[in-house]
């Protein structure tokens, strides 16, 4: 069976068939729901950012407010783009980041000062693309020559900046260096800073000093097979969602780090078609529904002296072939917090592991008739290093689970920890942030907001909202970060709470967007079917003042701000972009996330078609004039609901869209599809497309398709390929009018 990336290709058993639900109830129990558990944790993104972008085009004439349209320009301007200022602690009280000039600079939040530490031409003369700063603040590291391998992985090489004495040290240069390569985890004795490792063919490289000669921790490594450190795309894309795979001990007196294997694994072939005589591939380790495993071993090497190598034991109830560790967290220098979990994923077990002896004793089991989400999440540990809390469904009467807070205090050896709940309510704790002070993030304001609150030290069960009241009415989601101070110190007052943590809500680019004929955005709670589905609606500036802006039940909020380009035909082509929170999505408790168990593209997709039914019904919508786009398994979906017969669908947009699932359609007539996809995905691969493009074909459905010949899941030709999906709903939209042109200058580069 095909794949097509992290769902199906953990998925066994046909899923064609003339009784399709008899078929997808009945997957084999082999079913491997690896995939499932740590993709399907995102469905809440997959349906309600891209699952279903229903285009519904206005009736009436456009009565435009003052303000320019917003264009694809202003979506590549600087001006609106979202600034990644690179922020990264490096004290209790210092805050290093680049601003939008690219110098480097630090915030000292004891004197309220900045300091330039770098300009930006530095890194310009070094051709510098990625920093990282040592906590002693003399050296910033520098990748150079920065080559993508997968989603977070990159090949590099690096140099030491001396900040002090304006000039690099060391330049590592033994071609392409795997990531990372970072500065430092630790000091020595008198307090110099102090080089970390690096990964070199697939091998751990230590150097003790900036000047010093390296030292080799493993020889295992061998290129596409082994990797010691790093993760393989396995583990990178869907398990950690990281290329690292190395954690220093507090002290950093020991790194532990995984061994993957892949020897056993399947290889998946990249073609490449462009700059050479003949087309070659690339292969690579890509486990399929049924397929061998990585085998993945964790390790701890000691680096003050005898660099002696531990392997820590998995419990024994799991089979090494058929486990994950998802998660690996210190708890001191000689004890690990470690994740494990079973090929279907709905068994995970909580150990900490002993240095000095290699055995891991479990301290949490939790498992589910379905599957485990939130599988990355490292538990908080108090100082004692015996107590730690960790979110844990709550069972909140018969509304299901929902995720909280939860203490857990470690008891005797061979008996699990005893558990006690702190939050409780129909809302959820999305992550945790610091303990002893008990910051976290959370939906209890409405599922569309995340603020960040603090749990009361005297009664644990009194919460205090820090954000609520900041920047109101904009900003409603907040991404938050808190200083390493922050589990040692107390913090009184909100004025205070500055000095300790960041957040992150964009209210300048807000401001700046507010010039342009912005959409108005509204979140509905629609009763469908005896169940509430939460629906976004984005309607055109005229609809500011419409007697349609909040039907009853309705509950407009502001969510995580974002620019698309579903908002120029918004806000110049009269455009509605609705999408639906239905069943799979996240963070609205277990009951909602699971509801897709074993039943993708079923109940989903009715999901879909019941707010799309309900929504051409409504009076300020051309029910004639409808389509929906979506994105890897939001394609899918767009796929299965564009080709369905009920479906009032007139034309559709899909990128990089899951086909593997999808079974025959029905529908053909007057049908406008457009597939985008490149060559080179290593996620989903373009054995999708082509196997959606054969049906089409067989079914006389009209559909385009456009390629980007050895490009990978992100393209690089993005502005390329989003005038390309505003102009197809142009033209789908408008029938044969004349499709609006954006600007000119749409290279490849951009």
């Amino acid at each position: 069976m095909p794949d097509f990336g992290p769902i199906e290709r953990e998925l066994t058993g046909s899923l064609s068939g003339p009784d399709k639900a008899n078929d997808v109830g009945s997957i084999s129990s082999e079913m491997n729901w690896k995939g499932v558990g740590i993709s399907l944790l995102v469905i809440a993104f997959v349906l309600s950012l891209i699952g279903l972008s229903i285009f519904l085009l206005s009736t009436g004439d456009a009565h435009h407010t003052l303000g320019s349209c917003l264009t694809l320009d202003d979506l590549f301007s600087s001006e609106l783009q979202d600034q990644d200022l690179e922020a990264q602690w490096v004290s209790d009280y210092r805050l290093v980041y680049r601003d939008r000039d690219g110098d480097l600079k630090m915030l000292n939040m004891e004197t309220n000062q900045t300091e330039v530490m770098m300009k930006n031409s530095t890194f310009a003369v070094f051709k510098a693309s990625k920093l990282s700063v040592s906590p002693d603040l003399n050296y910033v590291l520098l990748a150079y020559d920065v080559r993508k391998v997968y989603r977070y992985s990159y090949l590099a090489s690096y140099l030491i900046y001396n900040l002090q004495t304006r000039s690099s040290e060391v330049r590592v240069t033994r071609g392409a260096v795997r990531e990372d390569c970072i500065i430092p985890r630790r000091k020595t004795a008198f307090g110099q800073a102090v080089f970390s490792v690096y990964i070199f063919e697939n091998n751990i490289y230590y150097q003790p000093e900036v000047k010093s000669s390296s030292l080799r921790l493993t020889s295992s490594g061998q290129d596409g097979l082994i990797f010691n450190g790093i993760t393989d795309w396995l583990y990178e894309e869907e398990v950690l969602h990281s290329s690292v795979a190395h954690w220093w001990s507090p002290s950093g007196s020991s790194l532990a780090f995984l061994t993957i294997n892949d020897t056993l694994v399947p290889k998946e072939q990249l073609p490449r078609f462009t700059g050479m005589l003949y087309p070659r591939g690339h292969q690579y380790p890509y486990p399929k529904a049924g397929q061998a495993n990585p085998e993945v071993t964790l390790n701890v090497v000691s680096v003050n002296g005898s660099t002696h190598t531990t392997q820590l034991l998995h419990p024994d109830s799991l089979q090494r072939s058929e486990l994950y560790i998802s998660m690996v967290q210190w708890v001191t220098d000689e004890c690990l917090a470690v994740r494990w979990l079973n090929r279907p994923q709905n068994v995970s077990i909580l150990t900490l592991c002993y240095t000095h002896t290699g055995k891991c004793v479990v301290k949490h089991v939790m498992t589910s008739d379905k599957w485990i989400d939130r599988q990355n999440e490292k538990p908080v540990f108090l100082e004692d290093g015996a107590t730690f809390v960790m979110t844990s469904p709550l069972r909140i009467g018969n509304l299901g689970s929902f995720r909280h807070l939860a203490m857990m205090s470690e008891q005797p050896e061979g008996e699990e920890v005893s558990t006690r709940h702190l939050t409780s309510g129909t809302w959820e704790v999305t992550e945790i942030l610091a303990y002893d002070e008990k910051y976290f993030l959370s939906t209890e304001a409405g599922f569309s907001h995340r603020h960040l609150y603090r749990v009361s030290t005297v009664d644990p069960f009194h919460r205090e909202c820090l954000s609520c009241s900041l920047f109101k009415p904009h900003c409603s989601f907040y991404e938050a970060s808190v200083s390493p101070g922050i589990p040692k110190t107390t913090v009184h007052l909100l004025s205070d709470m500055s000095d300790h943590v960041t957040l992150d809500a964009r209210p300048k680019i807000r401001e700046l967007f507010r010039k342009k004929r912005r959409p108005v955005r509204q979140i509905r709670t629609l009763q469908i079917n005896n169940q509430a589905l939460r629906v976004e609606l984005s309607f055109p500036p005229q609809f500011e003042e419409s007697k349609h802006e909040c039907d009853p039940g309705c509950q407009q909020v502001n969510e995580r701000f974002r620019l698309e380009w579903a908002d120029v035909l918004v806000g110049c082509d009269d455009v509605i972009v609705a999408r639906a929170d239905g069943r799979g999505s996240g963070f609205q408790g277990q009951q909602i996330l699971q509801g897709v168990y074993k039943r993708l593209g079923l109940v989903d997709a009715d999901d879909q078609l019941s707010v799309l039914e309900y929504l051409v019904k409504q009076p300020y919508i051309d029910g004639g004039r409808v389509g929906v786009f979506g994105k890897v398994y939001g394609g899918f979906l767009s796929s299965l609901l564009l080709l369905s017969h009920s479906s009032a669908l007139r034309c559709g947009a899909a990128i990089t869209p899951i086909s593997s699932l999808l079974q025959n359609g029905t529908r053909s007539e007057e049908l406008r599809f457009l597939i985008l996809h490149g060559t080179a995905d290593a996620n989903v691969h373009f054995q999708q497309t082509a196997e959606l493009v054969k049906l089409l074909s067989v079914i006389n459905v009209n559909y385009r398709l456009q390629i980007f010949p050895d490009e990978g899941h992100d393209v690089i030709s993005r502005r390329y390929m989003l005038n390309s999906l505003i102009s197809f709903f142009r033209e789908c939209f408008h029938d044969n009018a004349p499709v609006p042109t954006e600007t000119s200058d749409l290279d490849d580069d951009d």
